[in-house]
C-alpha cells in the first residue's frame, strides 16, 4: 500500500482501538453499577413487611467480618457467634446489618462461615437486610467488584443486581444506601434517596437509613482511615435538609469504625454501630458525642421498640463475663441527652 493508504488504515485501528477501550469501559461501568437499572422508575419502597399491630422491635449492629474461625486477630469468632445466638432470643422484626458481613467479600468461603453461622436465623425466620461495606468488596487480590458483586448476591439473593433499597415497614421506613458509591449532590443514588423522602408513606414516623462509612462520627485513634469522608457529609446535609420538612424522624446507623457512638445535629440521629465481632478501636471522644463511656472492647447492638406512641432505643454491650447490659438509651424524637458515665 501506499503510505497515504497506510496513513488512513491507520486512523481507523486508532479508531477501532478507542471504541475497544470506550466499550470495555463502560462494560466495567455497568458491572459495578447493574444495580441502579430501574431503581429511580418509582420512588416506592423496595420491598414491604408488615409490621406487628401492637409494637415492633428492630434491631442494628455492624461490622462482624465473619471468615474462619481460626482467624481470631481480625474478628472474634466468639463475640460474632454470641451475637448470632442473641439475635434469635431477641426475635426483632427487622435486622440492619451496616456493612463489613464477611471479612473479604471477594473469598466465597467467608460467607459460607456466614450462611453456616447464621443458620439459626434462617430457622428462626428473621427478616435481614445488609448494606455493603467497603470488605464486602475486598477480595485476594484487595479490590474484585465483579466476584465480589456476585458473592455477595449469592448470599442475598432478594438483593439481586442492588446495591442500595428500601424496606416499608409499617411506621418505619428503612433507606439502605451504598457508601462505596457516590452519595453526593447530582448522583444517581442521591438522587433515588430524594424520591424515597420526598415520596414517605403518609404513615411513617421514623426513618431508618443504614450504610457502612459513617456520616457523623469521631475519629479512630492514629488513624485518620477512618475519618468522615465528604461522601458521606454530603448524604447527612442532605439528610439534614430533609428533616426540616418531614414529621418522620430520621435516623441513621453506619459501622466502619468498631465501636458505639451516638450524635444529634441537625434534627437527625447519628449512630455508630460497629460491635459485631470485628476487632475494636479506640476512638477520640468529643464532647458532641452523646455517649461518653469509653469501655473497651465495646461488642454490642442496638434495639428500637416501638410501643405505646414512643420508641425507645438501648444500646446492649457485652460485658467480660459474656452477659448483654444496657450501654446507652435515648427515647427516639426526645431532646437529646448525654449518657456519660
Amino acid at each position: 500500500m501506499k503510505a497515504g493508504k497506510l496513513g488512513n488504515v491507520g486512523k481507523l485501528l486508532s479508531i477501532a482501538w478507542i471504541l475497544a477501550l470506550a466499550s470495555v469501559a463502560l462494560t466495567a461501568w455497568a458491572a459495578d453499577t447493574s444495580s441502579t437499572a430501574g431503581l429511580l422508575s418509582q420512588p416506592g419502597p423496595t420491598f414491604t413487611i408488615a409490621a406487628p399491630e401492637h409494637g415492633w422491635t428492630l434491631i442494628a449492629y455492624g461490622d462482624m467480618r465473619f471468615t474462619d474461625p481460626a482467624n481470631t486477630e481480625d474478628t472474634n469468632p466468639v463475640v460474632r457467634r454470641t451475637l448470632i445466638a442473641r439475635m434469635v432470643e431477641e426475635k426483632p422484626d427487622v435486622l440492619l446489618l451496616s456493612g463489613d458481613v464477611p471479612l473479604s467479600g471477594g473469598v466465597a468461603n467467608d460467607y459460607a462461615v456466614f450462611h453456616q453461622e447464621t443458620a439459626a436465623w434462617r430457622t428462626a425466620g428473621l427478616r435481614v437486610f445488609p448494606a455493603m461495606g467497603n470488605h464486602e468488596l475486598y477480595g485476594p487480590a484487595k479490590n474484585c467488584p465483579e466476584s465480589c458483586l456476585q458473592n455477595w448476591w449469592n448470599e442475598f439473593p432478594e438483593l439481586k443486581g442492588r446495591r442500595w433499597y428500601s424496606v416499608r415497614f409499617g411506621e418505619a421506613y428503612c433507606i439502605t444506601v451504598d457508601s462505596n458509591l457516590d452519595l453526593t449532590p447530582g448522583s444517581v443514588q442521591s438522587a433515588w434517596v430524594a424520591k424515597q423522602l420526598e415520596a414517605l408513606p403518609k404513615e411513617t414516623k421514623y426513618v431508618f437509613v443504614s450504610l457502612h462509612h459513617p456520616p457523623m462520627a469521631d475519629p479512630v485513634v492514629d488513624d485518620p482511615s477512618h475519618n468522615v469522608r465528604p461522601n458521606e457529609n454530603a448524604l447527612a446535609q442532605q439528610l439534614e435538609a430533609a428533616a426540616q420538612r418531614t414529621k418522620a424522624k430520621i435516623i441513621v446507623i453506619a459501622g466502619h469504625i468498631h465501636a458505639y457512638q451516638r450524635f444529634q445535629r441537625g434534627g437527625v440521629i447519628y449512630l455508630v454501630s460497629g460491635g459485631g465481632g470485628a476487632k475494636q478501636y479506640k476512638t477520640q471522644r468529643s464532647p458532641g458525642d452523646l455517649y461518653q463511656d469509653n469501655v473497651f472492647p465495646n461488642f454490642h447492638y442496638v434495639k428500637f421498640v416501638s410501643q405505646a406512641g414512643a420508641l425507645q432505643a438501648t444500646m446492649y454491650c457485652l460485658d467480660d463475663k459474656g452477659a448483654f447490659v444496657p450501654g446507652d438509651s435515648f427515647v427516639v424524637g426526645a431532646a437529646a441527652k448525654s449518657a456519660a458515665k
